[in-house]
C-alpha cells in the first residue's frame, strides 16, 4: 500500500507551489465544486473498509478564511464523496469532540460501516451536529472505537481523519500505533487539516507517520476537481489487473502428414505422399478408376496408381489392404463380387509393377461405404473406387 500515493503525491506537490505562490488562501465550497466523474467500469476498489473520522469538537467553529472550519470540513467530505466512485467497499463515518455532558458521547458512529453509497453517506454527513466539546482526548477514542469497529473486516483498510489538529495531546498518536499494531500493512492512515495551525499540521503528520503509509495533506491543496480526483484515487482506486493473454489454442495434429488433421483423420497411418481425399483415405477419387459395371482400370488411372507403386517400393514394409467400392446401382449382391474384381484387379497391377504379392491383401465393400453421395452421377463415379489401407 505504500506505492498508492505516488500520483497523489505529485499532485499535491504542484499545488502547494501554486498557493505558495498565489500568497491566498482559497477554499471552495462544495456549492461551486465540480466533481470529476470516474468511470467505474475502469477501477476497481483499492481498499476494501475505510472509515473517515470528522473533527467536530469545539475549535472547528473558528473561522478559516472566513468560514467556520466545520463547514470548511463537511464541504470537503461532501466533494469527496460527489467524487468517488460507488464500487464495493465497507464504509463508516465516525464524528469526535462532542459535548461532554453527553454520556461518553465524545465519539459517535453516525454511518455504518455498512456498503458504501454516495447517498447515504451523504445523508449521514448532513445530520453531524457540532461544533461542541473537547478534542483532546476525542480523536484517540475516536481511532480507538473505529478500530473496533473494523476489527472483523477483512482486506486493505484507509482511515481518512479529516480536523485542524489543534488541541490535541499524544493520545491519538498512541491510538494510532495501537491501530497499525492491531491491522499491521492492511491499514493506511491519512489526514487531511482544516486550518493552518503549525502545531495542528504536526500531530496530524505524526498520526501518519505512526501509521507507516498514507499521507499527510490540507483541504487547501484538495480544493479542485482534479486534485480531489487524485485523492480519490490515490486511496480508492486501482485499475483491474490485465485478463491473462488467452492460452495458444493448440493446432490439431496431422500424425500421418497426409494434410488431414488427426480429428477428421478417417483413414490413419497412410504412407508419406500418398494422396488422400477429404477423410485422409488413400484414394485417388480425382481420377475415375472404373466404368459402370466394370472392373478394368481405365487408362487414365495408371499415372495415379504409378504413384502408389512408388510409394509402396519406398517403403517396403508396409502391407496394403486394397478395398474395392461400388456405387448403389444394381444388386447388394452383385456389387459385393464386382467390388472384389476391383480390389483383385488393382493388386494385379500393383504385383505387375513389381509390388510382393505377399504385401497385399484384397477385400470388396460393394456399395455399403460410399465415398460421396450416390443421388448424382458424379458421386456414383467417385464411389467406383478402389482404396488403400496400411495394415498394421
Amino acid at each position: 500500500m505504500a506505492k498508492r500515493y505516488l500520483r497523489l503525491l505529485f499532485i499535491l506537490m504542484i499545488s502547494t507551489l501554486l498557493i505558495g505562490c498565489g500568497g491566498k488562501k482559497v477554499v471552495k465550497t462544495a456549492p461551486s465544486f465540480e466533481p470529476y466523474k470516474f468511470n467505474a467500469n475502469q477501477y476497481v476498489p483499492k481498499v476494501d473498509n475505510f472509515a473517515v473520522i470528522l473533527d467536530a469538537s469545539y475549535s472547528m467553529s473558528e473561522k478559516y478564511a472566513k468560514k467556520e472550519k466545520a463547514k470548511i470540513a463537511k464541504d470537503f467530505l461532501t466533494a469527496m464523496n460527489q467524487t468517488l466512485p460507488e464500487l464495493k467497499y465497507n464504509a463508516e463515518l465516525r464524528t469526535f469532540g462532542h459535548s461532554a455532558s453527553l454520556p461518553d458521547k465524545s465519539t459517535l458512529l453516525v454511518y455504518g460501516p455498512t456498503q458504501y453509497s454516495t447517498s447515504g453517506f451523504g445523508e449521514a454527513l448532513n445530520s453531524v451536529k457540532g461544533p461542541s466539546g473537547d478534542s483532546s482526548l476525542a480523536l484517540a477514542k475516536a481511532i480507538n472505537a473505529a478500530g473496533e469497529d473494523l476489527k472483523s473486516s477483512q482486506g486493505p483498510i484507509a482511515v481518512i481523519i479529516v480536523s485542524d489538529g489543534k488541541q490535541m495531546d499524544p493520545q491519538p498518536l498512541k491510538a494510532a500505533e495501537a491501530m497499525k499494531s492491531q491491522f499491521g500493512d492492511r491499514v493506511c492512515i491519512d489526514t487531511v487539516q482544516v486550518g493552518d495551525d503549525p502545531a495542528g499540521k504536526m500531530t496530524l503528520e505524526a498520526i501518519v507517520k505512526a501509521g507507516g503509509c498514507g499521507i499527510s495533506t490540507t483541504v487547501d491543496r484538495l480544493a479542485s476537481s482534479a486534485n480531489m480526483a487524485g485523492f480519490v484515487e490515490g486511496i480508492f482506486l486501482a485499475k483491474p489487473a490485465p485478463k491473462p493473454a488467452p492460452k495458444p489454442v493448440a493446432k490439431p495434429m496431422d500424425s500421418d502428414g497426409d494434410g488431414v488433421t488427426d480429428d477428421k483423420d478417417q483413414c490413419p497411418n497412410t504412407p508419406k505422399g500418398a494422396t488422400v481425399d477429404a477423410r485422409g483415405c488413400w484414394t485417388y477419387a480425382a481420377v475415375v478408376l472404373f466404368d459402370f459395371d466394370s472392373a478394368e482400370i481405365k487408362a487414365e488411372a495408371h499415372p495415379m496408381l504409378d504413384e502408389a507403386v512408388i510409394i509402396l517400393k519406398k517403403n517396403s514394409a508396409i502391407k496394403v489392404e486394397v478395398d474395392g467400392h461400388t456405387d448403389n446401382l444394381g444388386p447388394a449382391a452383385y456389387n459385393m463380387k464386382l467390388s472384389e474384381r476391383r480390389a483383385n484387379a488393382v493388386m494385379k497391377y500393383f504385383v505387375d509393377n513389381g509390388v510382393e504379392a505377399e504385401r497385399l491383401t484384397v477385400k470388396g465393400f460393394g456399395l455399403t461405404k460410399p465415398a460421396a453421395g450416390n443421388d448424382t452421377k458424379a458421386g456414383r463415379a467417385k464411389n467406383r473406387r478402389v482404396e488403400l489401407t496400411p495394415i498394421q
